[in-house]
């Protein structure tokens, strides 16, 4: 069973840092261990055992894991838009809502910020991806979208995915301004979105259950973004309208229990993502950066080198 630790790079320190797990063992017991993969298929991955766990989380009896977990892995509590001590179960701590001036949106017009805080890895273009997590190990487009039409529009595009822990703020904005649909459900298993199980198998990313939303923009296209369920994550709440615009920034929605998973897919030759992101995704480090923080801009408005 691999030992090996989970490390990503951040933005603000400028270093790379040892990714705190939560159930670390628990983790590398059922991706790593025989035993543990056959508990995995038995069980893990099923909605039942989401849905249990989500289930006590909800139970009054959680809400005493909140001030522990705030204090075990160092919790900002000064961001809470809510006093810690007034969330009646661990879940309403977790989808918990944040002062709007901890979270400030890149007031550029022209540049896309990141949907979630968390864990990034980007892609001008998803052709030249040569490893996502493991080298030579890609997903199909075609299977995280369910439509071969659709993806076709976007295999030189860019792709931006955004990983989030159980300790990370869990609600999901959006990364530009445009028109968005509703989300369309594409129904698959809950396996877990850590590089722990992502690294022994990075198809999970296009195979869990997700939720897919159009966003037409005028500035770049037609941008698609999904919600990807988790182990303990069975779904994503909705908090817009669909059909009606919307700004960079504004709330899309937000994650039950665990940790999670957001993609944004641009067209061709729309955006650039900036520079710290493209390197340190491509020597296969996450890049820890907030919502809101700029992950890069119209690629029109770049000068021509």
């Amino acid at each position: 069973m691999s030992t090996e630790p989970v490390h990503y790079f951040d933005r603000y320190q400028r270093r790379l840092e040892r990714e705190q797990i939560y159930g670390e063992r628990w983790l590398r017991w059922v991706y790593g261990n025989p035993l543990g993969r056959l508990v995995l298929n038995a069980l893990v991955k099923r909605a039942a055992f989401s849905r249990w766990y989500g289930w006590r989380m909800d139970r009054p009896a959680s809400r005493k894991k909140i001030l522990p977990f705030i204090d075990r892995y160092g919790l900002r509590s000064e961001e809470f838009l809510e006093p810690a001590t007034t969330y009646r179960t661990f879940n309403e701590f977790f989808f918990r809502r944040l002062k709007a001036k901890a979270r400030p949106i890149h007031a550029d017009p022209d540049s896309i910020v990141f949907p979630a805080d968390g864990r990034h890895l980007g892609f001008d273009d998803v052709s030249r991806i040569d490893g996502i997590f493991v080298k030579g190990e890609r997903f199909a487009l075609e299977e995280l979208l369910g439509d071969p039409a659709l993806a076709e529009g976007y295999r030189e595009g860019a792709l931006v995915i955004s990983r989030l822990c159980p300790v990370d703020y869990h609600r999901f904005h959006f990364p530009v301004s445009g028109l968005p649909s509703a989300p369309t459900l594409l129904e698959g298993p809950l396996l877990s979105v850590n590089p722990i199980a992502l690294r022994r198998n990075v198809h999970i990313l296009a195979r869990n259950r997700r939720w897919l939303t159009r966003i037409q923009t005028r500035e770049f296209g037609l941008v698609l973004m999904l919600e990807v369920g988790a182990t303990n994550v069975g779904s994503a709440i909705s908090c817009y309208t669909p059909d009606k615009p919307v700004e960079k920034g504004d709330e899309k929605g937000y994650f039950r229990f665990g940790g999670s998973l957001t993609m944004c897919l641009f067209p061709p030759r729309k955006v650039r993502l900036d520079a710290d992101l493209i390197e340190q995704s491509r020597a296969g480090v996450e890049l820890y950066a907030r919502m809101g923080d700029r992950m890069g801009e119209r690629a029109s408005t770049l000068r021509q080198s």
